[in-house]
């Protein structure tokens, strides 16, 4: 084997699955990047036509990522991931609202972007957190929620889907619960942005966290949904960037990546979708019926379309992924 070959790709057999950890870049988004590196290069900030042009981009990529919330495009922060996102929502509303509170609600099944910031808010800051457990499917249930609000208790942080078993939440009436306590309601949706419906308002939330490298985008970008009228208090200052909320200079090709990896994932939702459930239940009947003992994880069928997880008794996950 020479230093360029890999035995991943020379071998005709091996399939990635592991499009839960991040996608390949879609050549239609890397082409709508392209421009942006050489020819329209200006900063977003300057008043000069390679100002403006790289200006324009950013502002009709809010347009269009906000248009896949059916939201305001005011309402988009950019960011650099969703991990940055999701630290900026749970920060930037417990800081925000101290004085009113410092009660979190959230589950002990987030990715590591919420569970070890709301851990260092509780730890360091003085914040109170409420870890709601889940069921054994990982499904939270919304009258466990209702049952941990306090009298101080400011935010409620409970992801779209799961990254590790694909089980869905219940958004909808979690957030009428929150909405009736008048408290803030953030989802983690980094593992839904290709798959799922991301009307923000059908959802009932305050804010969303996304991340463009789950849905064929770069890696390096993400996007933070912000209901007009949520206190956010900025992590990072700076530059009055992202109307004050996120100062630094625009990444404006990887902007450009989000907004079209998010428009493509989102009108092509329903034959993807489809593809992939057909898919996805192959593989599980297959591997239940041929590995002794094996069990699926998650919820059988409130899960992603594309997501199947499964428990083998005697089997080393690390060892299995490495083959």
């Amino acid at each position: 084997m020479t230093n360029n070959q890999s035995p991943i790709t020379n071998n005709p057999r091996t399939i990635y699955l592991d499009h839960s950890a991040t996608t390949p870049v879609d050549p239609r988004v890397v082409e709508a990047m392209l421009p942006y590196f050489t020819e329209k290069f200006g900063n977003a900030s300057s008043l000069h036509r390679w100002g403006q042009a790289a200006l324009g981009a950013v502002d009709e990529s809010r347009r269009t990522v906000a248009e896949m919330l059916n939201a305001n495009p005011q309402e988009i922060v950019f960011t650099s991931c969703g991990s940055e996102s999701d630290n900026l929502a749970l920060r930037g509303v417990a800081f925000a609202l101290r004085a009113k509170g410092n009660h979190i609600i959230t589950t002990p099944i987030e990715h590591h972007a919420i569970l070890n910031t709301a851990a260092q808010l509780e730890k360091v800051f003085g914040f109170e957190v409420t870890r709601v457990p889940v069921n054994h499917q990982g499904v939270v249930d919304p009258d466990d929620i209702a049952r941990a609000i306090k009298p101080n208790t400011i935010l409620i942080s409970v992801m779209y889907a799961n990254n590790e078993v694909g089980t869905l939440e219940p958004l909808a009436e979690i957030a009428k619960i929150a909405r009736a306590k008048k408290i803030v309601f953030h989802t983690d949706a980094v593992q839904a942005g290709g798959y799922l419906d991301l009307d923000v308002n059908k959802l009932g939330v305050d804010l969303m966290s996304l991340g463009a490298h789950k849905f064929h985008g770069p890696k390096g970008v993400g996007a933070l949904y912000v209901r007009t009228g949520t206190p956010l208090l900025p992590m990072q200052t700076g530059g009055s960037h992202e109307r004050s909320r996120r100062a630094g200079t625009e990444n404006v090709p990887y902007i450009v990546g989000i907004a079209t990896a998010l428009k493509i994932a989102q009108s092509e939702r329903d034959a993807t979708n489809a593809r992939l459930i057909a898919l996805r239940e192959k593989l599980i009947v297959g591997i239940l019926e041929r590995v002794a003992g094996a069990a699926l994880t998650g919820d059988p069928r409130n899960r992603l379309p594309g997501h199947a997880s499964f428990v083998i008794p005697g089997a080393i996950g690390d060892e299995m992924v490495l083959g």
